[in-house]
Parts: C-alpha cells; structure tokens; sequence
C-alpha cells in the first residue's frame, strides 16, 4: 500500500505501542527510536518522509532533536507531547517542528494530521503560476518558495509558509478561523485553532524586524486575520 516510512520517536512504550499498531493498520511503513540521540542517527540514514516527534525524552530535549534534523533537513515533523503550554508549543514551532499534538490524542486526529502532511508533500508549490507578491518590504517567491523581508530571506516552517501564502493571496481580506484551518490541516478542530494561534504568534515575530515595524497580519478577535496592505517603501 503507501510507502510512506514514519519514524516514530517516542519512549514511552505503550504509546509507542499505540502508535505503530495505528501506522501498521493504515499500511504505512515505520520506524521507531526512543532517544533524542538514536532519533537523529536513524533520521539521517533512513531519511524518514515524516517524523512523529515527542519532546520529553531521556537524553535530549524534543526541541533540540528538531533543532539537529534542521540543520540538514526539512522532513515534517509532528510533535506530539504532554506539554500542553503555548511556550513549549511555540519553543518547538520555533526550531521548526510543522505541528504539534497535546497528549492524550485521539488516533484519528493523528491520521488526519498524517493526511495533510501528505498531501503537503504531494502537492507542488501553491498555485501552478510562477509570480512573486509584494507587499511594503515583505516579498513572496512562490515559485522558489522563498520569502524575504528588506531584501533578507526569512526562514519559515512549511506551516507558517503555507499560512503566510493562504494570507498573501487574500490580501486585505478577513479569513475567518474555521476557513484557515480548514485550507491548512484540512478540518475545523478546536486543537486547530489552537495550532493556529500559535503558528500566527511565530509567524508575527518573524515579520517584525524592528518595534516600527509594520503590522502585516491583523487579528479579528473572535473571527480570524487579515494580512494588510503596506504601502511600498520607496526609496
């Protein structure tokens, strides 16, 4: 069936456990390592297409595997931890984890984030037509998949790339949640929306270079964002 390879980093047995049986069941192929260490040996030679990621490990911190693998690596990465606070969440989706799952977790909420990440994968780069967007300093190469903000390129997660795009090509638009979250992960979860929050926190701060930055992204408590438009600095 799918030839997907997953690694599975998780120590805690049971949960390990859960996790395979689901994979096995699904027809995905697997592989598990329960160290931080172990996690990014067989990482780099088995180059897994995703990596199922949980951060308390025994010898390294979670944020610190995601942290190594990005060094050579932009293989999707779904957290999936007991560290329920938005610092931890926001500390992972800083190093460059693509999602993050709360335990306990429902199987079928994995699955579905599995889905997406796929079909991510499977997907060339949003919209066929090669164009860059511009907005004041903030310019989009969705052919390259590039963003830089005064001509200096800004390093995204898949997630915050495809957020910023899905903003980008409704500009001055408001999106509401339910929208967003359906475009991103595929489904209108409260968990969604709480990944949402958290991704339009990281994004946010990497857009801000300076406190006179401009606001790109406008929040509408309640309903959603916009991504507003900037006027052109010229120079």
């Amino acid at each position: 069936m799918d030839k997907t390879l997953i690694l599975v980093v998780e120590d805690d047995l049971p949960v390990q456990n859960l996790i395979t049986v689901t994979l096995k069941a699904e027809g995905y192929r697997y592989l598990t390592a329960q160290t931080g260490q172990a996690a990014v040996i067989t990482a780099a030679t088995h180059n897994p297409d995703i990596i199922l990621l949980d951060l308390g490990l025994p010898d390294l911190d979670g944020v610190e595997v995601i942290r190594r693998v990005r060094s050579w690596s932009n293989v999707p990465i779904i957290v999936i931890s007991a560290r329920s606070e938005d610092p931890d969440k926001i500390d992972a989706l800083d190093a460059g984890a693509d999602d993050y799952l709360t335990k306990p977790f429902s199987v079928a909420e994995l699955l579905a984030r599995l889905r997406v990440t796929l079909r991510r994968l499977n997907t060339a780069a949003p919209d066929a037509a090669p164009s860059v967007f511009r907005n004041g300093a903030l310019r989009i190469d969705y052919a390259a998949g590039c963003v830089s903000l005064d001509g200096e390129e800004i390093r995204l997660t898949p997630i915050e790339y495809k957020l910023l795009c899905l903003l980008s090509r409704n500009v001055g638009k408001v999106l509401t949640h339910k929208y967003i979250t359906q475009n991103i992960w595929g489904d209108s979860l409260e968990s969604s929306t709480a990944s949402l929050r958290v991704f339009m926190a990281t994004l946010r701060k990497k857009l801000t270079r300076t406190p006179d930055s401009p606001a790109y992204i406008q929040t509408h408590v309640g309903i959603g964002y916009r991504m507003v438009r900037v006027e052109e600095n010229t120079e």
